[in-house]
């Protein structure tokens, strides 16, 4: 068989979308519907983030649909302007409508942030409603087309947008969501991101409904006592932490960490809310941070002789649980998978603001220092 020009098939919008969703989500078992579910709720934590302290709301109806509702200020159907941006249906309809929003104040709650554009041509129905300007509008959409233009519903006295969607069973092995994956996500971003709130609300069950709701005031310290919670110890009431604006980094760190009773580290990173499992500069900075800390105080209060060696990393590490949040404007991800954070700059900062605050704590807590760092110099003597 002879191969030409002739034999190339050009997939492009919505008909790309569909004949290759594994491409924008990744799969098309039950971790690419959760992934289109991040799409739209991650859009309306973005309104949120870049606006006022708000909510979201995330329901699963019984009929198989997610409606996903936030507070924020509400985008117009047409186009805003170069300041404000593409308007809703834009975004609903074309790749081209502009990238997704993007820098600090931003929170990547799925992995593709492939927009709202890929979530409709997924879905068999959409709906989406625009409350602003204190008129409410409403389009229905199929498959990713519209049924018709944005329709005027009447008068509103609040503000937001409400976007409701059908995964569609011709795409999706199964149309289910699991409420326990979605509820963790949501969990991590609610912690990641101080005074924001999502609820998670489901339908389904027969009889009566459930619902979480996520709301951390204390932000990564939460975070850190939660995990610390985890381990079945009680709650240590040192949770240390700390936030700084570094503008050599482009961005902001949120760091909060306490040395427990367990045996086990427990360090956790994220960047612009993403989770880094495979950590990179913010966690290195953190444990450069952290030694240099530990190591100076050692050494200042004869602790370790001259002759003693810094001590090691896992010695340190021993029952530290800790939380590494860096918000930055221009994240650097290595390989593929967005799960190591690479910006040079970013270790260098991290491990500044560490060893500073960490050094002033071990200064006015002389007694709760002293417990910890003598456990990690007992381990050394030991070895």
């Amino acid at each position: 068989m002879r191969y030409d020009a002739a034999r190339i098939e050009v997939l492009e919008g919505r008909e790309a979308v569909r004949k290759r969703p594994g491409m924008w989500v990744g799969s098309t078992s039950e971790r690419g519907l959760h992934q289109l579910v991040f799409e739209v709720v991650g859009r309306a934590v973005n309104q949120i983030l870049n606006g006022r302290s708000g909510s979201v709301d995330v329901t699963l109806t019984p009929d198989g649909g997610v409606r996903v509702a936030d507070d924020g200020p509400g985008v117009p159907f047409d186009t805003t302007g170069d300041a404000g941006g593409p308007g809703l249906e834009a975004l609903l309809t074309s790749f081209f409508a502009g990238p997704e929003p993007s820098g600090r104040h931003t929170a990547a709650v799925g992995h593709f942030g492939v927009g709202l554009f890929v979530a409709n041509a997924l879905s068999s129905r959409l709906t989406a409603e625009v409350r602003c300007e204190g008129i409410r509008r409403v389009q229905a959409y199929a498959r990713g087309v519209a049924a018709a233009p944005p329709a005027v519903l009447g008068p509103t006295t609040g503000t937001g947008t409400t976007i409701a969607f059908w995964p569609d069973t011709e795409i999706f092995e199964t149309t289910r969501c699991s409420f326990a994956v979605l509820a963790e996500r949501f969990r991590q971003v609610a912690f990641l991101n101080r005074g924001l709130g999502i609820s998670l609300t489901d339908e389904r069950p027969a009889g009566e409904a459930r619902a979480v709701l996520f709301r951390f005031p204390d932000g990564v310290r939460d975070f850190v006592a939660a995990l610390h919670a985890e381990t079945g110890a009680a709650l240590h009431p040192d949770v240390i932490g700390f936030e700084r604006v570094d503008p050599r980094m482009a961005g902001t760190m949120e760091v909060a960490l306490l040395w427990g009773g367990s045996r086990e580290e427990r360090i956790r990173g994220f960047a612009n809310s993403r989770a880094t499992p495979q950590g990179g500069t913010h966690v290195d900075g953190f444990r450069d941070g952290v030694a240099a800390a530990v190591t100076t105080y050692a050494r200042k209060r004869g602790l370790l002789a001259a002759t003693d060696p810094d001590p090691r990393a896992d010695r340190i590490g021993e029952g530290l649980t800790a939380v590494v949040s860096v918000k930055l404007d221009r994240p650097e991800f290595l390989g593929a998978t967005h799960g190591l954070l690479g910006n040079t700059d970013v270790r260098v900062c991290v491990g500044e603001a560490v060893r500073e605050h960490l050094g002033n704590w071990f200064e006015e807590q002389p007694e709760r220092a002293a417990e910890v760092v003598d456990r990690i110099v007992r381990g050394i003597h030991q070895d």
